[in-house]
């Protein structure tokens, strides 16, 4: 596919060259090579693999809130974030204690996330550019950049990425008039009914937005988000499950080399790293499906060998492991209703003597957590 010329640096009254989108999607549509329509049928067979086989998961919401973890932390890494998907679960057991900033993050993704799936299966909301600014506007609400990313609000004023100032700066988007306009095409282009694969157009509504960065801060998460959004929205997957943020922080260098390129015309080379990655993490993803599978039955026939009593109150407790994989005392009694802490302390022992749990940290005799670290392990194994 040759170059297409998506838009061209025009020098703006500051004396500094902005990027001005052309019209989009380009009047003479977009071609893709055979090779990247076989990457896109494979990629798509993949997915309908992924959609299959996570109905079949008794705890598939569980699932889902794990990966919504890993692709938060993955996604804030990109933009800094030092703290981890564990920091993230953990934070969630000490729920009275001050989250650090970094974690918090991490929170506010998931935050927006999840806000994001209660409006489109709730209000069956379309994917216009007014749900864009709500996520914006739970990932930037009350988080420790609020004061300079007026969360939910187009910018109204010049920014740019990398240097300190328009004019030495690696890429500067549209100034406001021109982003006004170019965020319209995008979201009749996310809507319209096209002949483009909609793996491949959901690539391209994610590097279309990232080149209009509409928003003074919060763009990259905002768009990686979108990303999972568009695919659930257009019916191929039954929950939005895939989440492409771990492939982005793994090959984080290329990731922005690539979306430069898409600038410069090099679409199909975006597309291709795009589908690459579909295609990895949709893999890993049916991988962690099968893990979990076997993990499950393997131990639900532990706790099975118990005996009535003992059994009856540890099924309460390895069901909800699956999405808060760290507790602690507190969490059980919650869990299983025990008033008293040795109720619940008991019950963790027998997880401990199962070789389920392990104390997260041997050396704390007060305030202990405990990880099922065989089942954290196939999350953060990759990454």
């Amino acid at each position: 596919m040759n170059p297409i010329e998506i838009g061209k640096l025009i020098t703006q009254q500051g004396g500094f060259q902005a990027f001005i989108p052309n019209h989009f999607p380009p009047e003479d549509g977009f071609e893709f090579s055979p090779a990247i329509l076989k990457k896109d049928r494979q990629a798509t067979r993949l997915l309908g693999k992924l959609d299959g086989i996570t109905k079949l998961l008794p705890d598939a919401d569980f699932f889902l809130l794990m990966y919504q973890r890993k692709d938060a932390a993955a996604s804030s890494q990109i933009e800094g974030t030092v703290a981890t998907m564990v920091d993230a679960i953990e934070a969630d057991v000490k729920a009275n204690e001050k989250v650090p900033p970094d974690v918090d993050d991490i929170q506010h993704y998931i935050k927006a996330i999840n806000y994001g799936i209660q409006r489109i299966t709730k209000d069956d909301f379309p994917m216009a550019l007014r749900l864009v600014r709500e996520l914006h506007k739970e990932l930037m609400h009350q988080a420790r950049a609020t004061d300079y990313s007026a969360p939910g609000q187009y910018r109204t004023s010049q920014n740019w990425i990398g240097g300190t100032r328009p004019d030495n700066a690696r890429f500067v988007p549209p100034p406001p008039t021109e982003m006004l306009a170019s965020l319209g095409e995008l979201e009749k282009f996310m809507n319209a009914e096209d002949n483009i694969p909609i793996i491949i157009k959901a690539g391209l509504v994610h590097a279309q937005f990232e080149t209009i960065h509409p928003f003074l801060d919060g763009n990259g998460r905002t768009g990686r988000m979108l990303i999972s959004f568009y695919l659930w929205k257009e019916h191929y997957l039954e929950k939005p499950v895939l989440f492409l943020s771990s492939y982005f922080k793994r090959h984080q260098k290329v990731y922005y080399e690539r979306l430069m390129g898409y600038h410069d015309g090099k679409v199909s080379e975006w597309i291709e790293f795009f589908l690459d990655g579909v295609i990895e993490i949709t893999n890993e993803a049916i991988d962690i499906v099968g893990k979990i599978t076997v993990l499950r039955e393997k131990d639900m026939a532990k706790i099975q060998s118990l005996g009535k009593r003992a059994s009856e109150s540890a099924i309460m407790v390895l069901p909800r492991l699956y999405g808060q994989p760290i507790v602690n005392v507190a969490t059980i009694q919650k869990w299983t209703g025990f008033r008293s802490r040795t109720g619940a302390q008991i019950v963790i022992d027998r997880f401990i003597a199962k070789g389920i749990l392990i104390p997260k940290d041997k050396d704390i005799k007060y305030g202990q957590s405990y990880v099922y670290k065989e089942y954290l392990d196939i999350f953060v194994g990759k990454d």
